[in-house]
């Protein structure tokens, strides 16, 4: 009996143990959407080896195609676009570049408007080194009217292009092609075949669109995009395909729409699916942020999709609508999601921000110089030279600060297009606030400076995109009366299929030269 309080306390040491080592439930790890913020329409996913990349829509923006790489399909880091120099023979409309991998090269199918007679066309261009931009091959597919939204899969060792033709007659107005190409995937070398029509009746009746195509098992499926995709009157919507041969035919499935927007996430659609290493499906598509809505644009969200084994439909995870919160890809580990602010002191920083501009305008010309960003003002337009910022969500603060000018205004601007934009400026001793709306220039309010004071702050405070407020200060001082602000709002400025840019601009004599200390960009 003397043995019983040894015996007692190893078999609770032992118990100890066991409970010690008892494995803890995994904790579920989660992302939250957009996965890339801002305006990132139409985004194409591939996965090569263990990085996937992303390229989305610039619409009239350029460089053109930004691209995107990320090691989860959560956090993303911008790589560059894929034409740093827009092809000459294109005006715009740069939509939809679809990417593809095959034998060590990456390939873009993309969408552009071409300058001899405006009609929207399919190019393709390809590069060993995605970091370093494409080489363009010019145009692959011109169709009646209009060929938009390429697509590109491999089946049995062959090269299949997907198409939106427009116009083929008076009964096939809107339909999805597909034609065979050449083994280097730059020209098509097959007669078109039908894959899929819009009914004119349902819910596609606004056309059916941007088309993802894969295959699971003895079936190719698509997810297709119909209705409306942009805009405040937008209503685009996700419906499902499948077949069992390529070519077809392709049967509709009978609950369509299997995605449509709602308050949080709205008119989404237009992407491709990506399977992760586990066997995950996951559709990289856009939506419009349902509190930022247009003045953001259609941002890159993700939706996970599972199968029913039975029946071998998808179904999209977490209901018909986009996840404002659902489980990582990745599944256990950290899932930090960056942020986007940012802070560029040219008295000391060489960081080259990744700034966009108005495609149909001259490119700007500019460079770092003597501890400042110098922007030459050589456009003769009312909005000036145009450098932008791609806004993350609607609620920031967008700041510079330089050195004022007798010759030049040096502008804090709101940018829809040369023909639509909010400025405030300083120089020749004075603030203003203008407006370009339908082309015509007015100034909205001025404010003297004191000869004085030289280095000037500008500052525009957003909120969800809307609503302005505009102040300027003297840098170093207290702010006291070398302050002034206003307060603005421009409904008018979302331009259809993209949103506007914030960022800066130079207008007064030509060939003046900025001399901005810095750029600074604070989301809330």
């Amino acid at each position: 009996m003397k043995l019983l309080p040894g015996l007692l306390l190893f078999m609770w040491f032992f118990a100890a143990q066991v409970i010690a080592q008892k494995p803890s439930p995994t904790r579920v790890v989660t992302y939250r959407n957009p996965v890339i913020a801002g305006d990132f329409a139409d985004p194409s996913v591939i996965r090569v080896g263990d990085t996937y990349y992303a390229a989305g829509t610039s619409s009239e923006w350029g460089p053109a195609y930004p691209i995107y790489s990320s090691k989860d399909l959560v956090n993303w880091e911008y790589v560059g676009p894929v034409f740093t120099e827009l092809p000459k023979w294109t005006m715009g409309s740069y939509w939809a570049p679809e990417l593809f991998f095959r034998n060590g090269t990456f390939y873009v199918y993309y969408t552009a408007r071409r300058k001899s007679d405006k009609q929207s066309v399919i190019g393709v261009a390809s590069t060993k080194d995605i970091t370093k931009g494409f080489k363009d091959h010019g145009i692959i597919i011109e169709w009646t009217k209009e060929a938009i939204d390429a697509f590109v899969i491999e089946d049995k060792g062959k090269l299949f292009i997907t198409w939106k033709a427009y116009g083929l007659d008076k009964d096939r107005s809107i339909e999805l092609l597909g034609a065979e190409l050449s083994a280097d995937g730059l020209k098509v070398t097959g007669k078109e075949f039908s894959l899929i029509k819009a009914d004119p009746t349902g819910w596609e009746a606004g056309g059916a669109e941007g088309q993802a195509i894969f295959k699971r098992g003895n079936y190719w499926y698509m997810l297709y995009s119909g209705n409306a995709c942009c805009g405040d009157r937008c209503d685009y919507q996700v419906g499902l395909a499948r077949a069992e041969k390529l070519q077809g035919p392709w049967i509709k499935y009978a609950g369509n729409p299997v995605l449509f927007g709602d308050n949080a996430w709205k008119c989404p659609g237009h992407g491709t699916v990506v399977v992760t290493p586990d066997r995950r499906y996951f559709y990289l598509h856009h939506a419009y942020n349902g509190i930022d809505f247009t003045f953001a644009g259609r941002q890159g969200v993700l939706s996970e999709l599972v199968w029913d084994e039975t029946t071998r439909w998808p179904a999209f995870r977490y209901g018909k609508t986009t996840p404002a919160q659902a489980e990582s890809p990745t599944g256990a580990g950290t899932v930090p999601q960056q942020g986007f602010s940012f802070l560029v002191n040219y008295e000391r920083d060489t960081l080259r921000l990744p700034w966009v501009f108005d495609a149909s305008q001259p490119k700007p010309n500019f460079n770092i110089r003597a501890a400042a960003l110098e922007i030459k003002c050589e456009n003769p337009a009312a909005t000036g030279n145009f450098l932008g910022h791609t806004i993350k969500n609607g609620s920031y603060t967008f700041a510079t600060e330089f050195v004022i000018k007798d010759d030049l205004f040096q502008n804090i601007v709101l940018y829809g297009d040369a023909q639509n934009a909010i400025g405030y400026g300083a120089g020749q001793n004075r603030v203003e606030l203008w407006q370009v709306k339908d082309g015509k220039r007015e100034i909205l309010n001025t404010q003297d400076i004191p000869d004085k004071y030289r280095n000037i702050r500008l500052e525009l405070r957003s909120r969800y995109g809307r609503f302005y407020e505009f102040s300027w200060a003297v840098k170093g001082q207290k702010i006291d009366s070398l302050t002034s602000s206003v307060q603005l709002e421009a409904p008018w400025l979302p331009r259809w299929d993209r949103a506007p840019r914030v960022g800066i601009s130079v207008t007064g004599m030509q060939n003046g030269k900025s001399e901005i200390k810095a750029v600074e960009m604070k989301y809330d």
